[in-house]
């Protein structure tokens, strides 16, 4: 059983586009369109363009397109039917009971399997970590100051020192061999052996907002390398859309979430009181990671370490912060190392009276930046100045721009008319960069090349389509002379057959409508395409008609050869001859 069509576009009716879309990427409004950063590519200038008319989306950096139901699907990694379960709960219409297909039984016994192996394989863990066996685990996590609550809280183990230890447990639980390779915890070689992907490792288990267990940290004990290791990415673990903590951090009552390296770190600023921290999964922080932040709060403090690495780190997390709408500050840690080293030495107080004074990211970068320069040798100091400039002239908000001006001229003795000028120098040079980087494309692969190709074929086609789409009055001009069956391009034909039907009953189009009918990624991302390409505006009338009369030419007469290449009707062929001739003469005239 598949759910009805008419279900299908009530749910997706019920849940627009840019609302759902804006819990999970920051967009603000331009145009009638709203902007954002891709979720599906990094990215400096926003180029994710939601319409809320069209209720799709659509990206003009990678070309990831579709409507509310693509974008789940891509974003959460669901199939159609959870995608369509989500959104029906959030509307609140009720679903009819339903049969799996064979697919989805497939898929969903997949993810429930790799769930329950996930949760043995943390039992086990964390019962060799209370064993004679984890004793060395144990005393490096009780010499870390851990506590038996705080052990038991995260549900911290130990992976052994024998290669095939979980391997063989897990064979002991009815795990298949296949099934154990899918998990990323063993691995299956049938010519070195089967062996575990931890071992002699102290384990961090990763969890996801649910409480369950999606994937696994491990530290080394001794000077193995590497030092920390982590489950490489499956169907329920993506290491940067996840942050280790966050199904805890997101129950603290403070309106603040504190960012830090690692999941000591986490673990130790939770057993100090400080529950509402989280730490990237072993990579640099993610943007995916930010977006899923600002579901809980607006503001970041970075507790990163206060080596060169740490204020590195921060530096690159701070525009990925301001670009997803949201407040970074930087907390010192100077003197110390880290979060627990401070804490040791000085008390939760001290931290928490850190966390009050953590300087604004913007500072942070202007300081940064002042350690990097002589500041007693002009000509080094004149160079700090120019770049302190720059940094400033990024600022778009006017009033953010003029804030951070005056407290840069107090902070570095600089008379604010001259940083000021300097700053507006730099400003123009600035928006012209930002428009400049919209327009950068990739390098071209052979790949490209020929998806190119393809594309300029069919370039009238899809120019065709979206003509219609943004001027649905010109239909009533061509409808004569063009039919679906002219679009000789499968998936354009099947948009078309749409298209027209919607034109012909006179019906307000519904691009969101159109796409839902494709399941396939690439066939969605090139109708999102057609419905996303902006023409000129602002044409006389009489060249407007010159151009699409042009292109109505060029896929008549496309479609017309298509038909005489396969026809053996010498009448037929004879009356497409014809019919092509009067096609060369075409010309749409609306005075």
């Amino acid at each position: 059983m598949r759910y009805e069509e008419e279900l299908i576009d009530e749910v997706r009716e019920k849940n627009d586009i840019v609302d759902v879309i804006s819990s999970y990427v920051s967009l603000k409004k331009r145009g009638s369109n709203y902007v954002g950063l891709c979720p599906f590519h990094n990215e400096k200038s926003p180029s994710f363009s939601v319409s809320r008319d069209k209720q799709m989306y659509y990206c003009f950096g990678c070309g990831q397109g579709g409507n509310v139901y693509t974008f789940l699907m891509e974003y959460n990694r669901l199939s159609f039917v959870e995608a369509l379960q989500n959104l029906a709960q959030r509307a609140g219409v009720e679903l009819p009971e339903r049969e799996q297909t064979a697919e989805e039984r497939q898929q969903a016994d997949a993810r429930v399997t790799l769930r329950d192996m996930n949760k043995e394989a943390a039992v086990y863990f964390h019962y060799l970590l209370k064993s004679e066996r984890g004793a060395q685990a144990l005393s490096y996590l009780k010499n870390r100051g851990l506590s038996d609550e705080t052990i038991n809280h995260f549900g911290l183990g130990y992976a052994d020192i024998y290669r095939d230890d979980l391997y063989q447990y897990l064979r002991s639980k009815g795990f298949t061999d296949y099934q154990m390779k899918e998990s990323s915890l063993v691995n299956i070689d049938t010519v070195k052996g089967n062996y575990d992907k931890f071992f002699n490792r102290v384990i961090f288990p990763i969890m996801d907002m649910n409480q369950r267990v999606i994937g696994f940290g491990g530290r080394v004990m001794g000077n193995g390398e590497p030092k920390y290791l982590n489950s490489r990415e499956t169907i329920l673990f993506d290491k940067g859309r996840n942050l280790y903590g966050l199904n805890y951090a997101k129950r603290s009552r403070s309106n603040v979430i504190i960012l830090c390296e690692g999941y000591m770190d986490v673990i130790s600023l939770h057993q100090a009181g400080f529950t509402n921290t989280v730490a990237p999964l072993g990579t640099a922080f993610t943007p995916n990671q930010a977006m899923l932040l600002k579901r809980y709060t607006n503001e970041v403090i970075l507790s990163f370490d206060s080596d060169g690495a740490g204020i590195k780190a921060a530096l690159r997390a701070l525009p990925i912060l301001r670009q997803n709408g949201l407040r970074g500050r930087v907390l010192s840690m100077k003197p110390y190392k880290d979060p627990d080293e401070l804490i040791k030495a000085e008390g939760a107080e001290s931290y928490q009276k850190r966390i009050d004074e953590a300087e604004s990211g913007r500072m942070f970068e202007l300081l940064v930046l002042y350690g990097q320069y002589n500041q007693q040798d002009p000509e080094s100091r004149t160079e700090f100045l120019h770049e302190v400039a720059k940094k400033l002239a990024q600022i778009e908000e006017p009033l953010e721009r003029q804030t951070y001006l005056t407290s840069a001229a107090n902070r570095f003795m600089i008379r604010k008319n001259d940083l000021e000028n300097l700053v507006n120098r730099y400003g123009l040079g600035y928006q012209y960069e930002q428009v400049n980087e919209q327009y950068k494309t990739a390098p071209e692969t052979e790949e490209r090349r020929q998806k190119k190709k393809k594309n300029t074929k069919n370039q009238p086609q899809r120019l065709l389509l979206t003509w219609l789409v943004e001027h649905p009055d010109m239909y009533q001009y061509i409808r004569p002379y063009i039919g679906a069956d002219d679009f000789i391009e499968p998936l354009y034909h099947s948009v078309a057959i749409m298209l027209f039907e919607q034109l012909d009953k006179e019906e307000k189009i519904n691009p969101a409508a159109i796409l839902s009918r494709f399941t396939d990624a690439e066939e969605q991302k090139e109708i999102a395409a057609i419905f996303n390409t902006h023409l000129k505006y602002g044409l006389p009338s009489e060249d407007e008609d010159k151009a699409l009369s042009d292109v109505v030419r060029k896929v008549k007469l496309a479609s017309i050869e298509d038909e005489m290449v396969h026809t053996s009707d010498i009448m037929r062929w004879q009356e497409l001859l014809s019919l092509k001739n009067k096609m060369q003469k075409f010309s749409i005239n609306r005075v």
